[in-house]
């Protein structure tokens, strides 16, 4: 089992960037595709990035594609979400999560942090 822990989150404004990071428990992680996800308040938990365990491979959701980037540093068990030029929409809890294959869909990851709070004002 992989316990993973996000953190970076906090208030920015809107053209901010902001990097959150997302630790694992142990070198596991290497073989693990990774993702984040986020929710907002009184919506439903959704996609935003996932790269594949071997790294270059990357999908971004529309809504942050060209602003976000998903990346890992497997030898530290690591993973990272670049946000730039954030807007309002962008406020939500965000989660770090692992499974066996990319997916947008969270039920096909096993592993879930507690999440990290991230809120744009504009």
């Amino acid at each position: 089992q992989v316990h993973l822990v996000e953190s970076g989150g906090g208030p920015v404004q809107a053209g901010d960037s902001l990097s959150l990071t997302c630790a694992a428990s142990d070198h596991t992680f290497a073989n693990y595709a990774m993702a984040w996800f986020r929710q907002a308040p009184g919506k439903e938990r959704e996609f935003v990035a996932a790269i594949a365990w071997y790294g270059p491979s990357t999908y971004y959701a529309d809504s942050v594609k060209g602003r976000f980037t998903i990346s890992r540093d497997n030898a530290k068990n690591t993973l990272y979400l670049r946000m730039d030029n954030l807007k309002p929409e962008d406020t939500a809890v965000y989660y770090c999560t692992a499974g066996k294959n990319v997916y947008s869909k969270e039920q096909y990851y096993d592993f879930w942090g507690q999440g990290t709070q991230v809120t744009v004002s504009s």
